[in-house]
């Protein structure tokens, strides 16, 4: 059995992650005006948003062709992989799970399970870097399926956008008519029904940055006080490193024992969100699936409240 990993570009891995776990990544196509960009390949992360803030025209995004998602697979069945691991943006946010399944139904030469992580951002490159170290360690695909669900099972998500108009135009914010009519001052918080169907959802407001920030800082002291396991935490952000990296400072300090870590919002999540959106995605440690000497964790092990309180 030899096992890959694929995910697409709105994991926003580095390269470096990718290499290092072995996963290949599809861009995402970006549509603007009567143009087309792929994230991250033809269009940066600073250059998007420069171009989102001065442009008329706004763009809107498009899932992966076919033909293309196909040549990726074709690498895979070339080396002589058996199966394959896919993990794709949420079905919620986008079809491109669904496509995956069916191409997964047609494809003879290759065993293709997909994987729906219903998250986008940090979350799906955590399940693809976790599917990607259990390959390289010798897990079979039943583990990797499993520990994958067990993740997402323990993820959640908060984020702040600057203003709601994004999500709105795109179609992606599924309460959206809660806020119609809002005063511009309303700070919304939104989340990610990851437990259900992967959509984005705002969950409460506030009247201003530092009542929504502190709403959310309780959310996360409340969710991970009684958890079982070492919680990982990812602050992301579209172009606004300054709060970016107050944001970590302070959940560094407030929380010792959860590991602290960066990201982006990158073009294809940022033509939803918009310019200084704020997020937090956060989850097991993906870490804690393997024991000491990195070999994976059995199912049974994984559960042991034992295992999970050292």
């Amino acid at each position: 059995m030899k096992i890959g990993v694929i995910t697409d570009s709105s994991a926003y891995l580095s390269k470096e992650q990718a290499a290092k776990y072995n996963i290949d990544v599809i861009p995402i196509p970006i549509i603007w005006g009567d143009k087309t960009y792929y994230d991250l390949v033809d269009i940066g992360f600073k250059e998007f948003y420069q171009k989102l803030a001065d442009s008329k025209d706004l763009p809107t995004t498009s899932q992966p062709a076919i033909g293309e998602i196909q040549k990726h697979i074709n690498k895979f069945v070339e080396q002589g992989y058996t199966d394959l691991i896919f993990i794709p943006i949420s079905s919620g946010l986008s079809s491109s799970y669904n496509t995956v399944v069916s191409i997964a139904e047609q494809e003879k030469r290759i065993n293709i399970h997909p994987f729906d992580p219903r998250v986008t951002c940090a979350g799906e490159a955590d399940c693809a870097m976790l599917a990607g170290k259990l390959a390289m360690q010798g897990a079979d695909v039943d583990l990797i399926m499993h520990d994958l669900e067990d993740l997402r099972n323990t993820l959640d998500v908060r984020f702040m956008v600057d203003n709601l108009n994004h999500l709105k135009r795109t179609g992606r914010l599924s309460n959206a008519a809660s806020f119609v009519g809002s005063i511009l001052k309303i700070k919304p918080i939104l989340s990610m029904d990851v437990q259900n169907k992967g959509k984005i959802l705002a969950i409460a407001k506030e009247r201003q940055y530092k009542r929504a920030y502190n709403h959310i800082k309780k959310d996360f002291t409340e969710l991970i006080k009684d958890v079982p396991y070492p919680v990982h935490l990812t602050i992301f952000h579209a172009d606004d490193e300054e709060k970016e990296n107050a944001w970590v400072s302070n959940y560094q300090e407030s929380f010792p024992d959860v590991k602290v870590d960066q990201s982006i919002i990158g073009p294809v999540v940022g033509v939803h969100v918009g310019q200084h959106t704020i997020a937090m995605i956060w989850g097991r440690d993906i870490d804690s699936y393997f024991d000491e000497d990195w070999k994976p964790l059995s199912k049974e092990e994984i559960h042991s409240p034992v295992l999970n309180d050292d």
